[in-house]
């Protein structure tokens, strides 16, 4: 769930970078990082947000037409600055590369590097294996100056060595940058095209926001199983060099992950939610329930929330006040400090609550720890009933692809019926989008896609290495990695 943005131009980018990365902060916020390259690379990066890594005096420091950068949001590895992308090696021809995804077969990898590719590892990221298993496959050509086949054939040896989800941006210096994306397009990864006076312009970024706000106009989303490649001489070349491919995107991204302004694989966020909020309401407007206002969970939520209110005939209000100086609490590190900032980040319209039946609508119900804090919020407020309906599906298995939610106990749909899961969270209905539903409001906005990741909803994995072994592994790594980030998640507990 990190984002990443690379530019080539015909002037200095890490401006423009910097713009970029701000519109992408809500993909990562432990740590950002830039690399430009002008006959060497430059590179700063840390631990913050992109407004706190860089400053004036870094800036000037970034010099180059060409560079990449990226916010991160931790799935694998640790939260220490060393961690954050980002990440080179001097040989062959000196590469920088960025990353958002993770990789299933990590530990596999990690040994190849260092036993067989007999490569150094300075750090426990999957997204420097994944560096250096490029590096690995170019070095193997032993050439002194790649062409773009040179680039594909490398490429179709990365693509047999990694499993899992990757959208990769790579500077090779010299020659220009390369981007991929894995054989299913799980994570998002978009085209730009900006014509200057001197010469047409590119931008690859995690999402088409990024384009917009930088003055690019779209050209295309990468193809799962596709490598772009764009010399230095602002020339585009690609090719298809994964077999096998097949469409599975992540449908979590169109529920929460991305920006509503954004489209993925050509697929409206904004119109998804629209049409999540519509089917949601036919399936509760069948209840006949007495419902004086619905109510959006800030921000995700309020897309699908509008339409939902106007199927059910019923009033829409902004009864919860978001602080916008407090991050996205699903990708905060630890349990107890989501529990902590909710109720610094919300606070109710009392007006809008006492003495009435509200619905609140939220993007997606994953611990139920921040749904019942935001319950007893709105009845705190004088409700007199509080019903939850959540746009996305009851989420029940881990993300091995790159959102962090890996611990199976940490759902508080795994093993509870929609009644329970509204007793724990003191809701007097819950009401979840149905994964049909979810897939339809998607692949309406572009029939070409004809499949989706839906494993969080339903347990399927598109890629078939992931078994319960893995899964297990995935979630003892992340307890090692992260002890006692979710020591308060025990939903059974609170019956």
């Amino acid at each position: 769930m990190c984002g990443i943005l690379g530019i080539i131009s015909s002037q200095n980018v890490a401006q423009e970078i910097y713009d970029g990365l701000l519109t992408l902060q809500h993909r990562g916020q432990d740590s950002a990082g830039i690399v430009t390259f002008d006959d060497q690379f430059h590179l700063k990066k840390g631990n913050g947000l992109v407004r706190d890594v860089f400053d004036a005096k870094n800036m000037l420091m970034l010099t180059g037409n060409i560079g990449m950068g990226h916010t991160r949001y931790p799935t694998a590895g640790s939260y220490k600055a060393s961690e954050s992308q980002p990440f080179y090696v001097n040989s062959p021809f000196g590469i920088a590369l960025v990353h958002n995804g993770n990789l299933t077969n990590y530990e596999e990898l990690k040994k190849q590097v260092t036993e067989s590719d007999m490569r150094f590892l300075n750090t426990k990221s999957d997204s420097e294996v994944l560096l250096n298993v490029v590096a690995h496959e170019i070095r193997s050509l032993e050439v002194k100056k790649m062409t773009p086949e040179h680039i594909f054939k490398a490429m179709k040896g990365v693509y047999k060595r990694l499993k899992g989800s990757y959208c990769v941006i790579a500077l090779i210096a010299g020659h220009g940058l390369v981007a991929f994306r894995d054989p299913y397009g799980i994570r998002p990864l978009v085209l730009g095209k900006r014509t200057s006076k001197m010469t047409d312009e590119y931008a690859i970024a995690s999402e088409s926001v990024s384009l917009d706000t930088l003055g690019f106009d779209y050209l295309a989303d990468i193809q799962p199983g596709e490598v772009l490649f764009i010399d230095t001489k602002f020339q585009i070349h690609k090719k298809m060099c994964a077999p096998n491919r097949t469409w599975a995107p992540c449908l979590f991204e169109w529920v929460y992950i991305a920006r509503p302004d954004s489209t993925i694989d050509n697929i409206s966020v904004y119109k998804t939610r629209l049409r999540l909020g519509e089917y949601l309401g036919k399936r509760i407007k069948k209840e006949n329930l007495e419902i004086d206002v619905v109510v959006p969970v800030p921000d995700s939520a309020r897309s699908a929330a509008i339409p939902l209110a106007h199927e059910l005939g019923v009033k829409y209000r902004e009864g919860l006040v978001k602080n916008r100086y407090i991050g996205r609490t699903f990708i905060m590190p630890g349990q107890a400090q989501r529990q902590k900032s909710i109720r610094f980040k919300l606070n109710p319209i009392k007006l809008e609550f006492k003495n009435k039946n509200v619905l609140l609508v939220d993007d997606s119900i994953v611990r139920g720890n921040t749904s019942k804090k935001i319950v007893e919020m709105v009845k705190n407020a004088g409700a007199k009933k509080v019903y939850f309906a959540s746009c996305a599906p009851p989420l029940i298995s881990p993300c091995v692809y790159g959102v962090d939610m890996p611990t199976r106990k940490d759902f508080i749909a795994y093993n509870l019926s929609e009644e329970t899961i509204a007793k724990v969270i003191g809701a007097d209905r819950v009401f979840y989008q149905t994964l049909e539903d979810l897939e339809k409001a998607a692949s309406k906005g572009n029939k070409q896609v004809t499949g989706f990741c839906g494993a969080c909803f339903s347990g399927k994995y598109p890629t078939p290495e992931i078994t319960e072994k893995v899964l297990r592994d995935a979630e003892e790594a992340r307890r090692q990695a992260h002890p006692g980030a979710d020591e308060n998640v025990q939903p059974l507990s609170l019956l």
